[in-house]
């Protein structure tokens, strides 16, 4: 059967939040019965907007990933509750009953995310219930992706066999996969928040004077093998991204009419900015 799914693009995020307040809309001070029960107004982000920033002077980059509860298909919190308190219904959305749960706080240190709140005053656990109560009216889509201007959000319901393809055509990606919770959120571009970039600006002399050598061809190499290929742009700068934190040692060579020049580098926990290269003739 069909069954719901987030695609999240981190590429488009720019932080203006409206997502966030849409979902803050929505549930603070609204009793939602059988699917959540009221968000309180402060201390609570059932969606909320992580900043990772990669790269050092000049270049330097800040992402931002929106994180909420990611609905698994073999999720960590069901199987700590008690009595029923978590269910996960048909249609692949994951609910914290808001009866059930009552007194239950295993349930919030039992997810890996860290997507799951408690709710002190009323002493239950709590998470964004993917706007179950809206879909069962008939809505396509969530409150976040109705209130994203730059199309962040894509709500999907299709079959595991749709949804795979389309994981498997746009390189979409989960959360810690290494733990096998089997998330219906999914995210696009996500190496902007867990890979390195290398980048670096070439120039060449010409009359003697220092410019901006644009239409370089640079290669990066590991282990003699071919990892990465940029070409610079305008301003002599290119950028090779999807390396590995701790991935070790590189080498880099630029090519271009006035000659060539190269550097050997080691990628560690962040981003690498290696400064000005300059080509010299061979």
């Amino acid at each position: 059967m069909s069954k719901w799914n987030l695609i999240v693009d981190v590429a488009k995020c720019d932080n203006c939040r409206l997502c966030f307040l849409a979902v803050k809309d929505e549930y603070i001070g609204n009793d939602f019965p059988g699917v959540s029960a009221a968000q309180p107004p402060l201390g609570h982000n059932w969606l909320d907007i992580r900043r990772k920033e990669r790269g050092t002077y000049p270049l330097v980059q800040a992402r931002f990933m929106p994180v909420m509860c990611n609905h698994c298909d073999d999720a960590p919190c069901q199987k700590a509750a008690k009595g029923g308190a978590v269910r996960k219904r048909e249609d692949g959305i994951v609910i914290i009953d808001p009866e059930k749960s009552k007194g239950q706080k295993q349930i919030v240190d039992a997810c890996p995310y860290g997507a799951i709140s408690w709710n002190e005053e009323k002493q239950i656990p709590q998470a964004w219930p993917f706007d179950a109560h809206l879909l069962d009216e008939g809505w396509t889509k969530t409150r976040g992706e109705q209130a994203c201007p730059a199309q962040v959000f894509r709500t999907m319901k299709v079959d595991d066999a749709e949804m795979q393809r389309i994981r498997a055509s746009e390189g979409l990606e989960v959360l810690k996969p290494e733990l096998h919770t089997k998330p219906r959120v999914y995210y696009k571009n996500l190496h902007l928040i867990t890979k390195c970039f290398v980048g670096g600006t070439v120039v060449h002399h010409v009359k003697g004077v220092e410019e901006c050598a644009a239409g370089v061809a640079v290669v990066l190499k590991k282990d003699g093998r071919e990892v990465g290929r940029a070409t610079t742009d305008t301003f002599g700068e290119f950028l090779i991204d999807k390396l590995e934190p701790k991935s070790g040692g590189y080498e880099l060579e630029a090519s271009g009419p006035a000659g060539t020049c190269g550097t050997q580098f080691d990628v560690a926990e962040e981003s690498r900015y290696l400064g000005v290269l300059t080509l010299k003739a061979v």
